[in-house]
């Protein structure tokens, strides 16, 4: 919650990786929260253009908030993934 309100880089364990995310959104499917972030690690191809992936927060190991800021995707909506999911803080 912290990364987001203050738009800062949240460095996280997953899959046996260390990360940084960028985290635009914070969300509830099925009883689960959810963070909608970029993944800075991500190789995108050049003609892709970077968009958000959705990580459970349960499978995010040691997060940190680090101290660098980001700025949101351009065009970024702070809309639900799903119809059925309910949005709890967003950038």
């Amino acid at each position: 919650m912290e990364a987001i309100a203050r738009r800062k880089l949240l460095a996280a364990n997953y899959n046996g990786l260390r990360i940084d995310l960028a985290p635009h959104l914070l969300f509830e499917r099925h009883g689960d929260l959810f963070v909608s972030a970029l993944n800075l690690a991500k190789n995108w191809r050049s003609d892709e253009d970077p968009r958000l992936g959705q990580f459970k927060l349960a499978g995010l190991g040691a997060p940190e908030v680090l101290d660098a800021p980001f700025e949101p995707l351009p065009g970024y909506a702070p809309d639900a993934p799903r119809e059925t999911d309910t949005v709890l803080l967003s950038v």
